[in-house]
């Protein structure tokens, strides 16, 4: 079981002056992150509108430690923003934050996080597209989920992500399955206890499943978190038996991981939007990638075979 291990030494900053430092690292790392500039990020945009996808971004970086960080996160995105807004492609690119990034973690962070979140989804708004608050781990998601209803007062397209690991959310997913809800189902990609999630691959794949459907038998907005092709086929059968068109849910899928199903997809008519992560600050991340899945593991450390 390497994914806990990996999981655990994504908070180590030992482990991470450690894979930063080595000699694979760099050729792994672009695999999954799109770059570390806006100006990086933006061709990657636009050559997934040219297929036929739509992207949600994401600008890594959740360890912070300053409220002069947390704002500084806030204006990398509304800098984002007034790029995708300039080169008319707001349509295609909506936005995805982690609340500890805008300082949630932090005394007093939930209102911090909230002022900082606010003004992205507004300017979000401006360009016709829109926001949504990822899940981090158990201990934030009163947190997110809090904000998130605020947000949606004025800002009802405001998304949300669900973990299929985590004992609550059955409820959550009820609670959230409404009119005008937009809501991202994962499997999830943090080490939690027993006490609060499941353990077992095949659990969380039921209650992926369980969850789903009751999403898909809600008057929301469907997005699903998968690169799993059974789950892939299990939500066209339940959206089938839902009588949802085409355009009433959608598939999401992580930039650098199976590229060609995200085409596919799009190519029979399903909407398909790609995760995109870029920034400098990516360890967390591109840890969590390592431990979702041991063929990205051996990935790395072939890379770092070959480069020796």
């Amino acid at each position: 079981m390497l994914g806990p291990v990996i999981l655990a030494a994504s908070r180590s900053d030992r482990m991470r002056r450690f894979v930063s430092a080595a000699p694979g690292t760099k050729q792994v790392v672009a695999r999954f992150i799109a770059g570390e500039t806006v100006d990086q990020v933006i061709p990657i945009v636009r050559d997934a509108a040219d297929k036929g996808l739509e992207v949600t971004l994401d600008v890594v970086g959740e360890d912070i430690t300053t409220r002069q960080q947390s704002f500084a996160a806030r204006d990398a995105y509304l800098e984002l923003i007034e790029h995708l807004r300039d080169l008319g492609l707001g349509a295609r690119a909506e936005m995805s934050v982690k609340l500890s990034m805008f300082g949630q973690a932090l005394a007093g962070g939930h209102e911090l996080a909230l002022a900082n979140v606010r003004p992205v989804v507004e300017a979000a708004a401006e360009i016709g597209t829109t926001v949504t608050l990822d899940a981090e781990d158990h201990t934030t998601l009163d947190s997110m989920f809090a904000i998130h209803e605020e947000l949606r007062k004025d800002f009802p397209q405001t998304g949300c992500v669900i973990q299929a690991y985590l004992f609550r959310t059955e409820d959550d997913a009820r609670r959230l399955s409404g009119a005008g809800s937009r809501v991202r189902i994962v499997k999830g990609a943090y080490k939690e206890p027993a006490t609060v999630a499941f353990q077992d691959k095949a659990e969380i794949d039921k209650a992926y499943v369980r969850i789903l459907k009751i999403l898909m038998a809600g008057d929301g907005y469907p997005m699903i978190g998968s690169h799993d092709p059974r789950l892939i086929a299990i939500s066209q059968e339940l959206a089938r038996r839902a009588g949802r068109k085409l355009d009433e849910y959608e598939f999401q899928m992580l930039y650098g991981i199976r590229s060609e199903e995200h085409v596919r997809l799009a190519a029979e008519g399903h909407r398909m939007r790609v995760y995109t992560a870029y920034g400098t600050d990516w360890y967390g991340y591109f840890m969590r990638r390592l431990a979702e899945k041991p063929a990205n593991l051996l990935f790395f450390v072939r890379s770092m075979i070959t480069k020796n």
